[in-house]
């Protein structure tokens, strides 16, 4: 009986040795998480591959996308499960091939045996397929080298896979096999780009926006919640961090040079962000931080305002522009919401003439002119926070489990 089913491709966690079967069954139940409101049976391992299995043995293009945006995926195929019998998978090789996007004019056959006990060499598949391809598609031509389509023949545990179109995936290692971080998140294009990519690479992702409130309107907070739903398919957002500081901002504005206040704004930041990754168990922050776009970003500016943190800080744009950064948030789907303009934070008691060259001393004498410590704990009492049913390594901190009725935003 021949059923349609994904076979699901990686690549890096191939790699992984002793360790292979931890980042295989990582990445089953983020598969299995993501697929979740579809009608799949089963996710499970096979040869080298991951197999999604559809309750009524037809999984669908729409699996298969969905799973091509789960981290960790390097290729996945909508593919005919046939048995042993050569008429099956050469029936099915012929409806395979019949199915490929037109135009196409050339082809061949790749046959493959994970299972070394199957009778036939990978040589005589490709020939049996072949003249069965060449007979139904006679005004079609065999090309070896560079042909339009591949008909693949994969000879694995007891069964025939044949498929010809693999779409790609995002590549990368499965959410929650790297640890935990926390994201410096606004509803810009920058900051959910970078957190996607630390994502991409294994990491549960904790986003913490601050928002203008209540010197500004909210929409920002509602922004970047639409955004990390538009971020849902790759699974790695768990929670986000609302930090109402508008009005802390307009206290260091009264104080502080006005040369220095963005910077100081970022410490305060990068401090309570902190206190946030001590809860969560997290091990580094990351932000969206790109080198010399704006004053604040210049490598003096960063490394004072690094200073004042002993975590890793990840900047993972830190060579792109800004180009590069909205191409990449339009693959992500959150480009159309960054474009929309909100006020935030980011746009409050901007100096005219930021400092481009901040020395640590002039950093550290602004710093002692406000109580930042006051600031920061005052700041971390009032964190609010939304969950996102999207990430199925995040663990929530057990601690905050009670207070939160209080602290999610209605």
């Amino acid at each position: 009986m021949t059923e349609r089913v994904c076979l699901v491709h990686y690549h890096e966690i191939g790699l992984k040795g002793k360790n292979r079967a931890t980042f295989e069954n990582r990445l089953i139940a983020n598969i299995s998480h993501a697929l979740r409101n579809m009608d799949v049976s089963r996710v499970c391992r096979i040869s080298g591959h991951l197999l999604v299995e559809a309750n009524d043995g037809a999984a669908t293009q729409q699996m298969a996308h969905a799973i091509s945006r789960v981290p960790g995926v390097a290729r996945v195929s909508l593919a005919y499960r046939c048995g042993l019998d050569e008429k099956e998978f050469c029936s099915a090789a012929v409806r395979a091939l019949g199915e490929a996007p037109e135009p196409w004019q050339t082809f061949k056959v790749h046959a493959r045996r994970s299972s070394t006990d199957y009778p036939l060499h990978t040589l005589e598949l490709n020939q049996i397929v072949g003249a069965e391809l060449c007979a139904a598609f006679p005004q079609k031509k065999v090309l070896m080298h560079g042909p339009d389509c591949t008909v693949v023949v994969h000879v694995v545990q007891g069964s025939v896979y044949v498929y010809v179109d693999s779409g790609p995936g995002v590549g990368g290692l499965p959410v929650g096999s790297a640890g935990k971080v926390i994201s410096l998140f606004s509803s810009g294009f920058d900051s959910p780009v970078a957190t996607w990519m630390v994502g991409r690479r294994g990491a549960v992702c904790v986003p913490v926006h601050f928002s203008g409130r209540p010197v500004t309107s909210d929409e920002s907070e509602w922004l970047c919640q639409d955004i990390i739903r538009a971020m849902a398919p790759s699974g790695v957002v768990g929670r986000l961090y609302v930090v109402p500081f508008g009005e802390h901002q307009r206290q260091i504005s009264l104080v502080v040079p006005q040369s220095l206040r963005v910077l100081m704004y970022r410490r305060v930041m990068f401090r309570v962000a902190e206190r946030v990754a001590v809860w969560e168990g997290a091990k580094a922050l990351v932000t969206g931080e790109s080198l010399g776009q704006v004053a604040s970003q210049t490598l003096e500016n960063i490394a004072v305002v690094n200073e004042c943190v002993s975590l890793p800080v990840l900047r993972p744009l830190i060579g792109s522009d800004k180009q590069e950064i909205m191409r990449r948030a339009e693959d992500l789907g959150t480009y159309e919401i960054s474009s929309l303009d909100a006020p935030d934070c980011c746009t409050l008691f901007m100096p005219r003439r930021p400092e481009t060259h901040a020395r640590l001393d002039q950093i550290l004498e602004a710093w002692e002119l406000f109580d930042h410590e006051a600031m920061i704990d005052e700041l971390v009492e009032r964190i609010e926070y939304v969950d996102f049913d999207q990430c199925k390594a995040y663990k929530p901190p057990k601690h905050l489990r009670a207070r939160h009725r209080e602290l999610a935003p209605a």
